[in-house]
């Protein structure tokens, strides 16, 4: 029985130019393929939308303004759009090829990256939404499913399909357009959407990269939805201690709830990263995330399905990467063996099998002659709905043998997905065919796990047929430290065997971590062991204006949040940095105060009783000497 889930496009050849090789990703408003345009020979993607969306006049104008919005954007990050068209119920756009992965792929497989990588990405997508950005657009669905990286370590933007004029703000069809996880909050409230939703997106892509989870979460999107609104985004320093401060600042800026605060587009915001990559030292920029509760998880929020791309089949037929079955090749023809190296034997017996050999022909040939007239072919009946495949097979004089009923992740519940004898085969003109038919996806039921240890609940999550995905910690006063709180989905939620489930385990209650900057080491560690927390000091010593042999700097910050027993990091003081100061005397006190402020100190100017110049006539640090970077130099003018 062929019972091979294929879908109806594969193998087509569409708009008398474009031939369908493989589906390589499903998305909510249209199907990617992997294709060749046969009038110039090269590999591309294809993206069809869905056939049921094409009399939707409104879904179909935005389709085709994704292709002249993009078209527009010719940047090297940037997927780019070669053609668009329509055949029949199909409207599809011929777009760039890039052979890889989506960051989606990168974080269900690593989790956190380190900021270096994290880093690497971001600044190429800033790239292309900043040139996005200066040509008037909008996308307004960044999401880690629209990063394409490539093989060769290329970084593109993809899916521009909610793309919009700047100009455009309001969502006139009252929905919200875009992932729920990504939405920036003036888009959930008032359904506006400028350069700074997506700066805002990009910023909640920055703090997943760097933490391997989302800021926020919740068993509903209506959850999620509410804390966009009602929470700022936290330092991923509090998820991941160690990462730098000025990675915490970057996200806070990006992610700002007021969008007035915000950079206003992405061209300043990579410009901030990339002032924030410079102030970074090669082991901050290198350190590795902590991958103890990190593993693979489904992204329920997304609403996307990927289907990884498809690669030549192995030798049993098998697409390795879309598990798609493919019929296994036709078994050479064996070459007889011809008359030499027989042995002289009686004559007669070689006419015998010489005739013999032709009597068989000829009889088959007959045979066939005969016949032919008395066979079918089984129609075409994939992706059919069982009563337009019945009516198929009555209009071409075949029988209906029975329905067989399997589930399927691909073909709706209802449709055909495959038959016995298949189609195109050969048949009796009176046979009968079996046809096979979906369920629609199988579904499972997520266990409660509440209260089990991560471990147990991780066993349970495989006997009920799930996959135990990615798991983050999570304050609570009233869940013990290493039990689970909740999964996501939530307990009794249906989904497909093999789906990915997150867990949520107790850290235990909050401790706040209190500022131990200007103490001395011991009395910091002191501090710290009384709030419950490790201290952790930081080899060698930075210059700051706290005392030599104070604390300089802590991670995380005062005011934190971190669990009992955590680490705390403590940078010690070598004390200011001493720099020469600048000889302003006999200048305009103006002048003066840039050439001191750009050395590196505060200036106060002391202007004498009735002085009325504008000209330095002494200061507190003579010239050529050295004074605390930071400290305040004091400039007169000259007196009557």
């Amino acid at each position: 029985m062929d019972t091979t889930l294929q879908d109806p496009l594969v193998g087509q050849l569409l708009d008398g130019r474009y031939r369908i090789e493989a589906r390589i990703a499903v998305g909510g408003m249209a199907t990617v393929y992997r294709a060749v345009d046969t009038r110039l020979d090269r590999v591309l993607a294809l993206k069809v939308m869905h056939p049921a969306l094409a009399t939707d006049v409104s879904f179909v104008e935005r389709f085709i303004r994704e292709a002249k919005s993009v078209a527009r954007l010719a940047h090297p990050n940037v997927v780019a759009v070669f053609d668009q068209g329509a055949e029949g119920a199909y409207v599809y756009l011929a777009m760039e090829y890039v052979a890889g992965c989506t960051l989606r792929d990168v974080l269900r497989e690593r989790g956190a990256l380190k900021p270096r990588a994290a880093l690497d990405i971001l600044e190429p997508v800033l790239a292309a939404l900043g040139a996005a950005h200066l040509a008037g657009f909008v996308h307004r669905d960044m999401k880690p499913e629209n990063v394409l990286i490539g093989d060769d370590g290329r970084v593109k933007v993809a899916d521009f399909g909610l793309v919009r004029a700047v100009g455009t703000v309001t969502d006139t069809t009252g929905s919200l357009l875009g992932t729920v996880s990504y939405l920036a909050p003036e888009q959930i409230e008032h359904g506006t959407a400028d350069t700074r939703a997506d700066v805002y997106a990009c910023g909640v892509v920055l703090y997943e990269m760097l933490t391997g989870a989302k800021p926020h979460t919740g068993d509903t999107a209506a959850q999620v939805i509410y804390r966009h609104l009602n929470t700022d985004v936290p330092a991923p320093s509090a998820a991941v201690p160690g990462l730098p401060v000025a990675l915490d600042s970057l996200v806070a800026s990006a992610t700002a709830r007021n969008p007035e605060v915000r950079p206003h587009d992405a061209v300043l915001l990579l410009a901030e990263a990339r002032e924030a990559r410079a102030g970074l030292t090669d082991a901050e920029l290198d350190a590795v995330p902590p991958q103890a509760l990190s593993e693979t998880h489904d992204g329920a929020e997304d609403r996307t399905s990927v289907i990884p791309r498809a690669f030549p089949a192995d030798g049993d037929g098998t697409h390795r990467t879309s598990r798609l079955e493919m019929p296994p090749a036709a078994a050479p023809p064996r070459r007889a063996n011809g008359p030499r190296g027989l042995s002289a034997g009686p004559h007669r017996r070689l006419i015998t099998s010489v005739a013999a050999v032709l009597l068989a022909l000829c009889v088959g040939t007959g045979v066939w002659y005969i016949n032919s007239g008395q066979f079918s072919q089984v129609p075409s009946l994939l992706g059919q709905t069982q009563k337009a495949a019945e009516q198929r097979l009555s209009d071409a004089g075949l029988g209906l043998k029975g329905v067989d009923r399997v589930f399927s992740d691909t073909v709706e519940r209802g449709a055909v997905v495959g038959s016995d004898p298949a189609s195109g085969s050969r048949i009796r003109g009176n046979g009968s065919v079996r046809l096979v038919v979906s369920r629609g996806p199988e579904i499972v039921r997520v266990p409660d796990v509440a209260g089990s240890s991560l471990a147990d609940a991780r066993q349970a999550l495989k006997k009920a047929g799930l996959a135990p995905g990615m798991a983050t910690g999570e304050f609570s006063r009233d869940v013990p430290r290493g039990e689970v709180i909740r999964t996501d989905p939530a307990a009794g939620a249906g989904r497909n065997p093999d789906t990915a489930v997150a867990l949520v385990v107790s850290k235990g209650g909050p401790v706040e971590i209190p500022d131990v900057t200007g103490l001395t080491v011991p009395d910091a560690t002191a501090e710290l062991a009384e709030a419950g927390l490790k201290a952790e000091v930081l080899p060698g010593r930075v210059h700051s204006p706290e005392a030599a042999g104070d604390v300089a700097r802590q991670s995380p910050g005062r005011g934190a949040e971190a669990a009992e027993g955590d680490t705390v990091k403590l940078a010690v003081s070598r004390g200011p940095r001493m720099l020469d100061v600048p000889d302003v005397t006999g200048r305009d006190v103006e002048e003066a105060r840039r050439t001191l402020e750009e050395a590196g100190f505060t200036v106060e100017v002391d202007r004498p009783f009735l002085s009325f110049s504008d000209t330095v006539g002494g200061q507190s640090v003579e010239g050529g000497e050295q004074a605390a970077e930071g400290s305040t130099i004091t400039i007169r003018t000259k007196g009557l």
